[in-house]
């Protein structure tokens, strides 16, 4: 029922669009921390966005990779990284870098033509 004119939800707490789960998902509850992708599917995103970024938009795709590369191997250095990860981590490096330098060097290219 509606919870409106003295017709409260408390003695009906599960009425219509208050009705939550009696059950938790059949996964441990160690993997329900903080949401969003695992570590290794941030990996591989990162990969995928570093290679990409050789070829379009390395400037955007590039930090891209090194976010997903940096966040996939936890936020640290220390530890055991994952190689999908340490990969988007150099490559996105590496794309941002050579995007940084070619658009400087375009914008440079036309200011003694006139």
């Amino acid at each position: 029922m509606m919870a409106s004119f003295g017709h409260g939800t408390r003695r009906h707490p599960r009425t219509r669009g208050r009705t939550w789960s009696r059950w938790g998902s059949p996964r441990p509850s160690e993997f329900e921390v903080g949401g969003g992708p695992d570590r290794a599917t941030l990996g591989m995103i990162g990969a995928i966005c570093a290679v990409a970024g050789f070829f379009v938009l390395g400037i955007v795709l590039g930090p891209v990779a090194m976010v997903c590369g940096w966040l996939a191997m936890g936020r640290s250095w220390a530890g055991s990284r994952s190689a999908p990860a340490l990969v988007a981590l150099v490559l996105g490096a590496i794309d941002t870098l050579l995007a940084v330098i070619w658009l400087a060097g375009a914008g440079g290219m036309g200011t003694g033509m006139l």
